[in-house]
């Protein structure tokens, strides 16, 4: 079977604008006409394709931003969502009701443990937090109430990498849903070549790449697709996480740079780990030879967007990490901030920050110690200059 080509199929997508413009026209309309009362009825009624309800349910512009991404996943259909959140969510409530349970990775975004550990229980829904390195943990926790099986394929924030592909064969025994969340991976994985049913991103990350906007993405077949945007009891549609127009065109447009950004953020996240390595810091960054899941990533990957742009490394305590990220940013390095895929690169403690809803004993048992600095690798031209401030930085403040 011919392998997919991620970065390929975006590119030889092609729309034309209203007046032959070479960006498609913006659909600046929540609501659309219909020439006579029976097709609105049919459409309604689902019975006629083709023709836009309302924007909540699909809008021209966002549509051609789902099938560009769809395109790069290599999955039949997508929806977008207004954030990363309000597609994860969607997904879970769509594939979950009461009385159903979850197997999840332990080491995900807070904001998403946060939902699983917090909110769903409400819904008499329950998760199991696994590592899901662990196959056979996995395996172990599934009981006759498991819906779906859910990981990201690098973890936020320990950058662990899940085997999708030996998952998907558990999930498939059982009759699962697996759901994978490829927000730090764009391009580097192609999670439902491996088996995934579901892929979701945060297209405020690296897909969007400047920091100026939020959204999500729900990748599948074109059946969930549609389960989604039912009227009547489709998640997406009801509890309504719509993207603008406006944003949707502007995603669209930084998208076609993405093999570009992802190429860069990775040759340069790789050449610090490297050097931070060599000055003998603890660093986490899959394509170092050291960590666990190398050889993993380097079997399952599109190699030639690298490793990702994502690493950490670990300063020993939460006052040296608060005073080095303090003189990078005042050395203009980057920004102490949350988030990813920014140009300039963005750094956090991730365990006073996007994974503080986990508690600190889990925290512990993950191994997210307080003097870990998460980092977001820019796209910067001379990364050796770049290397030389971060070091001069880290002497001031005791790192070294």
């Amino acid at each position: 079977m011919k392998k997919h080509k991620p970065a390929d199929s975006i590119q030889d997508i092609q729309y034309f604008g209203e007046y032959g413009g070479v960006n498609p026209s913006i659909a600046d309309s929540s609501t659309f006409t219909y020439m006579a009362g029976k097709t609105m009825e049919e459409v309604f009624g689902g019975e006629r394709e083709g023709c836009y309800l309302y924007s909540r349910h699909m809008n021209p512009s966002t549509g051609y931003l789902a099938e560009a991404i769809s395109n790069m996943e290599n999955t039949e259909a997508a929806q977008v969502a207004a954030s990363g959140m309000g597609a994860i969510t969607s997904v879970l409530l769509q594939i979950c009701g009461a009385g159903d349970h979850i197997v999840s990775s332990r080491t995900i975004y807070g904001g998403t443990y946060a939902f699983m550990k917090n909110f769903l229980p409400k819904l008499n829904i329950s998760t199991s937090f696994v590592k899901t390195t662990n196959l056979e943990a996995i395996e172990d926790a599934i009981n006759p109430a498991t819906r779906l099986i859910y990981c990201e394929t690098m973890s936020n924030p320990l950058l662990e990498i899940a085997d999708i592909k030996a998952i998907s064969e558990i999930a498939n025994r059982h009759n699962l849903k697996l759901v994978v969340d490829n927000t730090f991976t764009p391009l580097i994985f192609s999670p439902k070549e491996m088996g995934a049913d579901v892929v979701v991103h945060s297209l405020t990350k690296f897909i969007n790449g400047a920091s100026d906007t939020v959204g999500g993405v729900i990748c599948a077949d074109a059946e969930f697709i549609h389960q989604l945007i039912d009227v009547n009891d489709g998640a997406s549609m009801l509890l309504g996480p719509t993207m603008d127009a406006l944003r949707a065109n502007s995603i669209l447009k930084n998208l076609r740079t993405l093999h570009i950004r992802m190429t860069q953020h990775s040759k340069n996240a790789y050449y610090l780990a490297v050097k931070f390595q060599e000055l003998g810091l603890n660093v986490f960054y899959p394509g170092l030879s050291n960590h666990p899941q190398h050889k993993l990533m380097k079997t399952s990957m599109n190699e030639e967007f690298g490793f990702g742009g994502m690493l950490m490394i670990d300063t020993g305590d939460m006052e040296k990490a608060y005073k080095l990220m303090e003189a990078m940013q005042n050395n203009n390095i980057g920004y102490l901030a949350v988030s990813l895929g920014f140009y300039k690169t963005l750094f956090s403690a991730p365990g006073a920050s996007t994974s503080s809803e986990i508690p600190e004993d889990e925290q512990e048992k993950m191994g997210l110690s307080e003097g870990m600095v998460r980092m977001s690798v820019g796209l910067d031209n001379d990364i050796e200059r770049t290397f030389q401030k971060i070091k001069a930085c880290m002497k001031e403040t005791g790192v070294l």
